[in-house]
Parts: structure tokens; C-alpha cells; sequence
């Protein structure tokens, strides 16, 4: 009996437990508080870290903008890839064609010519010099010896006398005279319209027979002087310092009826903005297709002094300059 009353006695003591732990209200732990608060300040960290970015891109932006308001003189952007692609140097080559058309619709030879025979010659004595030599000082040469016969017969002395004002003045009195005997010998006193003939005659190359076929015959070709060389290179058309080499990577760049043309732009502009030691780039309208912007005086007011001939409201090379030539005409020998 008394086990009986023991285990009796251990039951009622074990459902008065469960009695008294069901009757107890759950009491909230001293770290749920913190623990739910937890996940509230983590929700507002990524809030309050996108305001400071955003904050801060405004701030960039807002910077960028004022800098660029600020200099509107940086360079262009003109991006080439590295290298550049043939399609995308073709496009780019041949825009800058049109927008020069567009700058210089006057473009032409500059040296003063009346006919084959004086172009060819102007064209050899405008080696080392400028054009504007040249035109002050061949009127007396062409009055003295106004055909290829005249010339081949003359004293050499007095040759050298007229074309002095040009510099080396000895030896080119040898080539003009020289290709003035060729034509009256070889040519029957007239100038040849054919490449390979002209290149055969003294002191007359590529670049000078081109010169006479594109502007005397009309027959296209691509003038390869200093300042389209420079340009060319300028403008990452060719890295070339080859003149021969030159020619046949322009002409093949542009269709054949382009190549006169696009010779006298480029070298209009090679004279009159894109100058060889200090170009005004500030100036230049084709500034935004340069990948060599900033090689000279960006500013400008600055790059506007620098401008040449019609450019900078200057005389031009040619004494007898074509009707639509914007500019004045040059000066004569005695007055400049």
C-alpha cells in the first residue's frame, strides 16, 4: 500500500506542474528585442548607402558638366580604334574631302599658267620656294621667252638672271631649259599629255607631271607636295614619308574623278590653317575628324592670327588669281 500512495503522490505532483507551466505566460526574451531590431537597421543601411551614391554620381555628373561648359576649346571627340578600321578610315578620309569642298570651293592651282608649256615651267621653278615667288618672277621669264624654242636658245646667264628671286636658280636654269629642248626635240615643241612622257623630260618628276595633267589636260592625279605629305600623315590616312607610296594609297582611297580636286584642298588648307610648325587648330573647321587636334593653338582668338592668305584677310599667291577667288591678288615682284 504505501508504494501505491507513492506513486500516486509523484503523478499529482507531475500534473500540477504541467497545471502550473500552461497557466504561466511565455515570457518574451531580454534578447528578442535587439534580435527583431536587427533585421530594421540592416533594411535601412543598403537605403542610406544608395543616397550616398546617388548623392555622389549627381555630385560627378554636375562636376563634369561645369568643367565641360568651361573648356569649350578641349579637343574633339574623335575616337579611332587602334588600329583603325579600313571601312572607318575611308569614311572618315573621304568626309573630310566634303567638308574642305565646302571651305574651299575657290581651290586652285596657285601658280599663274596660261598655258601647258608655263605651267610646266612654273611647276619645276616652285621647287624650294614658295608660289608666290614664282608668279612675281615668271612674267619677265615669259615675256623673253614665250615658247620651248625661245627658251632652249637662250644664254644661260640671262636665264639665271630672271629666275634668281626663285633660289637655286643655276640648276634650275639647267632643267628649264633642258625640258625646253626636250620638247622641242622630242615633243615638237609641245608639251606631252601623257605621264611617262613628262617624267622623262629634265627636273620634271611625278609630283610636277601630275600637276600639269590634272590642271593643263585635265587628267586626274594626286599632287604629293610637303603640305598634303603632312596632312595626310596628320590626319592618320597613311604613315607613309614615300611621296610614290603616298599617291597610290590616296588614290586608292578615292574614285579617280576626286584626285585634282581633293590635291588643291588639301593643300589650301595645308597653307592656310594646318601650318607645319604651329597649326591653328583653334581655328580649323574640320577640327572634329583630326585625330592630331591640339598639335597647335587651340584657342580661337589666338588661332584666327595665325591664318593665312584669304584666311587671315591677306593677299593671295597668284598675281592673276581665278574670278571667284575670295581674296586679293598678289603683289608684283617691285612691290612686294
Amino acid at each position: 500500500m504505501p508504494a501505491k500512495k507513492a506513486t500516486t503522490a509523484t503523478k499529482r505532483v507531475a500534473a500540477a506542474k504541467r497545471t502550473a507551466k500552461k497557466a504561466t505566460p511565455p515570457q518574451k526574451s531580454t534578447t528578442a528585442k535587439p534580435t527583431e531590431k536587427t533585421p530594421t537597421a540592416t533594411k535601412k543601411t543598403p537605403t542610406a548607402t544608395k543616397k550616398a551614391t546617388v548623392t555622389k554620381k549627381a555630385t560627378v555628373t554636375k562636376k563634369a558638366t561645369a568643367t565641360k561648359k568651361a573648356a569649350p576649346s578641349s579637343k574633339p571627340a574623335l575616337k579611332i580604334s587602334q588600329p583603325e578600321s579600313r571601312l572607318s578610315l575611308v569614311r572618315r578620309a573621304r568626309r573630310i574631302n566634303r567638308e574642305l569642298a565646302e571651305v574651299y570651293p575657290y581651290a586652285h592651282p596657285e601658280l599663274d599658267f596660261e598655258n601647258p608649256f608655263q605651267l610646266l615651267v612654273a611647276t619645276v621653278l616652285s621647287a624650294q620656294t614658295t608660289d608666290l615667288r614664282v608668279n612675281q618672277t615668271t612674267p619677265r621669264l615669259f615675256a623673253a621667252y614665250p615658247t620651248p624654242e625661245d627658251l632652249a636658245a637662250a644664254n644661260p646667264e640671262d636665264v639665271e638672271e630672271l629666275i634668281r628671286p626663285t633660289g637655286f636658280f643655276r640648276a634650275k636654269t639647267k632643267s628649264i631649259m633642258g625640258l625646253a629642248a626636250a620638247l622641242r626635240d622630242r615633243h615638237g615643241g609641245e608639251v606631252p599629255g601623257r605621264l611617262a612622257d613628262l617624267v622623262k623630260l629634265p627636273g620634271v618628276g611625278r609630283k610636277t607631271a601630275n600637276v600639269v595633267l590634272g590642271n593643263a589636260f585635265g587628267v586626274p592625279g594626286i599632287t604629293v607636295d610637303t603640305h598634303f605629305g603632312r596632312l595626310v600623315r596628320r590626319w592618320k590616312w597613311t604613315d607613309s614619308e614615300d611621296p610614290e607610296k603616298i599617291e597610290a594609297l590616296i588614290c586608292d582611297i578615292f574614285p579617280k574623278s576626286d584626285w585634282t580636286m581633293l590635291s588643291h584642298r588639301i593643300i589650301f588648307h595645308g597653307r592656310r590653317i594646318c601650318h607645319a610648325r604651329k597649326p591653328a587648330c583653334g581655328a580649323c573647321p574640320i577640327a572634329h575628324l583630326c585625330p592630331a587636334y591640339g598639335e597647335g593653338e587651340t584657342d580661337p582668338e589666338k588661332a584666327q592670327k595665325l591664318l593665312k592668305y584669304e584666311k587671315g584677310g591677306l593677299p593671295g599667291q597668284r598675281l592673276k588669281p581665278p574670278p571667284d577667288y575670295p581674296g586679293t591678288a598678289a603683289p608684283p615682284l617691285a612691290a612686294g
